[in-house]
């Protein structure tokens, strides 16, 4: 294997440790992100036996691994936010609520999705 490859693997596996270091912070620090674990450790195995074909699993699985996505960036939002400081400031107030409104959205399309999914295909 070339020098330049071992580094590119390096730091591929580097990048993958960072990525499971921050899901472990999400899950012990963040009881929203542990919640929508839990409820996608039921929702993903339901939509994966109840999708019709390759496709309405994915649409399903997705929808629900979105929301895990948006909380985990809506997560990171408030933990900046937090970090500059913890008195009141408009921007950070909106910042915070447009992260919440990014989470509702997601959730909203996984409704919509398995409600279409299951009911009108």
């Amino acid at each position: 294997m070339k020098p330049e490859n071992k580094a590119t693997l390096a730091r591929v596996f580097r990048a993958a440790g960072y990525s499971m270091k921050g899901l472990k912070a999400a899950y012990l620090h963040e009881a929203a992100f542990r919640q929508e674990v839990w409820m996608a450790c039921v929702l993903i195995p339901i939509g994966l036996y109840l999708g019709n074909g390759g496709v309405e699993k994915a649409l399903l699985a997705g929808s629900v691994l979105l929301i895990l996505i948006a909380e985990l960036l809506n997560s990171a939002v408030e933990s900046v936010v937090d970090r500059i400081g913890s008195e009141f400031h408009e921007l950070s107030g909106r910042a915070k609520d447009i992260g919440s409104a990014a989470v509702f959205m997601a959730m909203v399309l996984a409704g919509m999705t398995w409600l279409l999914v299951l009911f009108f295909a």
